[in-house]
Order: C-alpha cells, then sequence, then structure tokens
C-alpha cells in the first residue's frame, strides 16, 4: 500500500530521478535515493514543509544536483519504475531509512550536512538525517 498518494506520470517522475541521481551505484542505490525522496513529502519539516507530492519533491528549488544541472532527460524505464514504485510503498532501507539529505562528495562524508548527523556512506552518496527531536514525522511507521 503506498505511503504516498502516486499517479502513474509520478511514478514516472520518480522514476526518472532514481536513474538521474543514482544509476551509476545499482538498483540499491537507486532505492536509497527514493527513500530520501519518500521520507521528504512524508517528514513536513525542516527544509520540506508543504512538500506533498512527487512533483513537488522532485521540483524543489535546489534540490537535486540531476534537476539542476540539466541530466534529468532521460526517460523512465521498467526497471526504475518497480524500484519508484517500492519507494511508494514504503520499503525502506539503510542508510536511507530516515534520511532527508544525500551528497556526493569529492572525499570523506563530512560528520555533519547541514547540521544534520551522518549515518553512512553506500558507495558514493552519503546519508543524513534528523534528530527526532527536529523531525518526528520521518520516523513515524506507516
Amino acid at each position: 500500500m503506498a505511503v504516498v498518494k502516486a499517479t502513474s506520470s509520478d511514478i514516472d517522475l520518480l522514476a526518472r530521478l532514481l536513474r538521474a541521481e543514482a544509476e551509476g551505484e545499482g538498483q540499491y542505490g537507486m532505492l536509497l535515493v527514493g527513500n530520501v525522496g519518500i521520507n521528504r513529502i512524508r517528514a513536513n519539516c525542516s527544509d520540506f514543509i508543504g512538500l506533498r507530492t512527487i512533483p513537488q519533491m522532485v521540483y524543489q528549488p535546489h534540490a537535486f544536483e540531476a534537476v539542476i544541472h540539466g541530466y534529468f532527460y532521460q526517460r523512465a524505464r521498467e526497471q526504475e519504475r518497480r524500484l519508484a514504485r517500492r519507494a511508494i510503498n514504503g520499503e525502506r532501507y539503510w542508510p536511507a531509512k530516515y534520511s532527508l539529505w544525500y551528497f556526493r562528495p569529492q572525499g570523506d562524508c563530512p560528520s555533519t550536512w547541514y547540521n544534520q548527523p551522518l549515518v553512512a556512506r553506500y558507495k558514493l552518496h552519503c546519508f543524513y538525517e534528523p534528530t527526532a527531536e527536529t523531525c518526528q514525522n520521518v520516523y513515524t511507521t506507516f
């Protein structure tokens, strides 16, 4: 059962984001990006207050490098659509289970990112989650 509402075009949009942001990190890496996106919709805290839909999350200003820098043009493939549906249906995996941020640094992962603690690195991306005091919704179960 979906934890956020999603039309078929929303699934395609999220699938395109997964591909653009993390195709080189394999299916698990793309699923982690999906986890972060769905967490942002559900969180309603920090930089993500008022996000309620997949298009709002994907096109939030300054949110995703792929959208900002124009490599968000490839079509969704069935593989990424399956991963998008899994994220939409609430499958969450470490280190993105509760994460609201990730990024790809040149070197080691900083211990904090926008004052949020590092969870871990998966391949080239570092994942960060808020504290329960600042963003309780991301820690709630579906």
